[in-house]
């Protein structure tokens, strides 16, 4: 069978807020199965609980935002992107402020927070959506025109097109395509950070946006070229942010996929769109599990990331 995951211990870890610019204490902890991915603030009068579901999310601006009420969790698509790539299905996750932390604008300071607190199997049949049909949306026409969309796939692989008609980013490459069956979430995505354009930090702080960004924690460009010192970690760091921020984007859909997410262009707006209208057509998708022997061969095809640490 193959089985639903949590961690096996409480772990813990402190950041800012690349939105807020508010410190901000990070504890991720055990849950049983089929609970689910499920944020905690623990700053406000009650615990307020914000289940990770596509229809949570309340704002897409410069992140995915999950909404209860007058209150939020910003900036959980790092993190989200992480326990897809890790395979967590059920995990509690407290937050003592309106944010979780930036860390280095990646996925992998929660890719280890992760391995140190140990992934455990749980004895409950590990639940898939199983896109049977394309789904596809988009925003604007001609040029500006943006789109994503899920096709039918034994397995999850992503792809994205990106154009910024920014000197620096088209030296890189503007197409990457991962398979999880045979590419690796932890070496070829995780490590690739956020970015963002040094002429648009003022505007973005005028809204409340970027009070937290620095150079420890994205990539910034200003007209002509990157301003970090160390440069890339990736020939093509740009666009694999692009499908990091997809994976955890996507995994707000509940479960994980089996499908082929294409994108050009996209973002958390449009992921969230494409993840909604998938879950509004019942003929485009079924749950489905694999609880016999296949279901360990089905691991393999799917993601070889998926190993006990």
């Amino acid at each position: 069978m193959l089985k639903q995951r949590t961690i096996k211990k409480v772990v813990n870890a402190t950041g800012v807020g690349v939105h807020s610019g508010s410190r901000v204490k990070l504890t991720l902890r055990p849950a049983e199965p089929n609970t689910g991915i499920v944020f905690h603030r623990v700053d406000t009068p009650e615990v307020l609980d914000f289940p990770a579901v596509a229809d949570g999310v309340g704002d897409t601006r410069m992140a995915s935002v999950l909404q209860n009420g007058a209150y939020r969790v910003s900036t959980v698509e790092h993190l989200m992107s992480a326990l897809a790539g890790l395979g967590i299905d059920n995990i509690h996750i407290d937050v003592d402020a309106e944010e979780i932390p930036i860390m280095d604008g990646s996925a992998s300071t929660f890719v280890y927070l992760l391995k140190d607190a140990g992934i455990v199997e749980q004895n409950a049949p590990k639940r898939f959506i199983r896109v049977k049909k394309v789904v596809e949306v988009s925003e604007g026409e001609g040029e500006q025109r943006k789109w994503a969309r899920l096709e039918p796939y034994e397995g999850f692989a992503l792809a994205f097109s990106i154009d910024f008609r920014h000197p620096a980013i088209d030296s890189t490459a503007n197409f990457a395509e991962i398979d999880f069956a045979k590419d690796s979430y932890v070496d070829q995505i995780a490590r690739a950070r956020t970015f963002g354009f040094a002429n648009e930090v003022e505007m973005l702080r005028g809204i409340g946006l970027a009070r937290g960004g620095s150079l420890d924690n994205a990539i910034v460009l200003d007209e002509y070229r990157i301003l970090n010192a160390e440069g890339l970690r990736y020939d093509d760091e740009f666009v694999k942010h692009k499908i990091l921020d997809a994976i955890g984007d996507l995994y707000l859909i509940g479960h994980p996929l089996l499908a082929r997410y294409v994108a050009c262009k996209s973002g958390h707006g449009l992921n969230n769109k494409l993840a909604r209208a998938l879950l509004a057509q019942e003929d485009a998708y079924e749950i489905v599990t694999f609880e016999d022997e296949v279901g360990i061969h089905q691991a393999e095809a799917i993601s070889r990331d998926w190993r006990l640490v």
